[in-house]
């Protein structure tokens, strides 16, 4: 059985805007008889799918991922209860999701079913891209050597940067010139901290540069932040 994460210090820092993750939080409230199918579409920005939509008993639930070939960049969420536990816990599974890169995460403690949803919906909309990707695989060509080089995943770790909470430092997947993943490899122990960090993770996967605001209540991290994003960034060259 997996391990349940806790939600408590996320409603601590209540005041720090973790909702900038679900641009829509309320979203469409609107309930479905039976689940709606997945949907994709693709854009310049990757491969948009739309998970099912899972009725609860809180209400319904349904994301919309991104993805970059089979990695996921991006998750939006299109539906969700709108209750204060879900809007903590949401930021909490879209920043696992990052770092899993599947729907093999943890429950959310106190956001039970909204995890369990978020999850079922998360997998139809991977499934829909697997499909998806196998049948273009199938129709088209082998890929070219020059195409699978700059489709490699290159690994960059930014510098450590001191700051009067702690050291800051970052990891920065990319995919090509794009920025498919960014990971902590130290920060402070501050539960401002804590629920800054996937904020700054997701407007970092969306403006693809160090180019972001700063988290409320999380000054001092998200400069550190920035600044060892950038050094990664010049570093990859």
């Amino acid at each position: 059985m997996k391990r349940a994460i806790p939600v408590v210090a996320l409603s601590i820092a209540g005041l720090i805007p973790v909702w900038r993750y679900e641009p829509s939080i309320g979203g469409t409230t609107t309930s479905t008889a039976a689940p709606a199918p997945s949907s994709s579409a693709t854009s310049s920005s990757g491969t948009v799918v739309k998970g099912t939509t899972i009725d609860t008993d809180k209400g319904p639930v349904q994301v919309q991922v991104t993805f970059d070939g089979d990695g996921i960049t991006a998750v939006k969420m299109l539906q969700q209860p709108n209750h204060p536990q879900t809007t903590a816990a949401v930021p909490v599974l879209i920043s696992e999701t990052l770092k899993a890169q599947s729907a093999d995460i943890d429950t959310v403690s106190g956001a039970t079913i909204t995890s369990d949803a978020y999850k079922k919906s998360l997998q139809a909309a991977i499934d829909d891209n697997t499909a998806s990707s196998s049948a273009s695989s199938s129709a088209s060509p082998s890929t070219s050597p020059s195409a699978s080089a700059s489709s490699a995943s290159k690994v960059v770790a930014g510098s450590t940067v001191d700051t009067e909470k702690g050291p800051v430092q970052v990891q920065v997947t990319f995919a090509g010139e794009k920025i498919s993943a960014v990971k902590m490899l130290q920060q402070p122990n501050h539960p401002q901290t804590t629920a800054a960090v996937p904020v700054l993770i997701s407007e970092t996967l969306k403006a693809q540069s160090a180019d972001i605001d700063t988290v409320s209540g999380a000054t001092i991290t998200s400069d550190g932040y920035k600044e060892s994003l950038q050094a990664a960034i010049d570093a990859k060259g």
